[in-house]
């Protein structure tokens, strides 16, 4: 019998890669940019940092109003975590252990955020003049996306490969 190869590796290091950013580019915004203090600094006519306490876990949904709903958003957030890490240690193919590293690196920074500071720090906000087809968000948060984004599109368009006698048995 063959071994099955494992990406783990590549998995786990990108979400500790995707964490790392993630936790940097907060303290950046939060320590030496003051962003808390100053609000909004402008970059690009579309792009702007500005600071927002995110009590609540994606597009404002589950707002946690207590510090008991805030250690259940923590348990549940880490719950999730720890499915996808049990994933990830499963999978066996490498663009979805890619995707998982993402989606795991992700969650860790924001868990981790809700823990010190009871929110999630979300600074990043692209708009087109006054519309803003996103919430501010994160590192984490695009990590998130993106891996689930390539969760759903190798879901989509890929097709399993069959055991041919599968097919005469079928």
């Amino acid at each position: 019998m063959a071994a099955r190869r494992t990406h783990r590796p590549i998995g786990f290091g990108l979400a500790l890669v995707a964490f790392l950013i993630d936790q940097a580019a907060k303290w950046a915004v939060v320590n030496p940019l003051r962003l808390p203090e100053r609000q909004l600094i402008e970059i690009l006519p579309i792009f702007d940092l500005r600071f927002v306490e995110n009590h609540g876990v994606s597009m404002g949904f589950l707002t946690a109003g207590s510090q008991a709903e805030r250690w259940l958003l923590v348990g549940l957030t880490a719950l999730i975590a720890c499915v996808v890490t049990l994933w990830l240690w499963r999978e066996r193919r490498r663009g979805d252990a890619i995707a998982l590293g993402l989606v795991l690196g992700g969650a860790v920074g924001n868990i981790v955020d809700r823990v010190r500071f009871g929110y999630v720090v979300d600074f990043l906000d692209l708009h087109f003049g006054e519309w803003h087809p996103f919430l501010v968000f994160n590192v984490a948060d695009a990590a998130i996306t993106i891996g689930v984004l390539l969760l759903v599109l190798r879901a989509l368009l890929t097709r399993e490969r069959r055991d041919p006698a599968e097919k005469l048995n079928a």
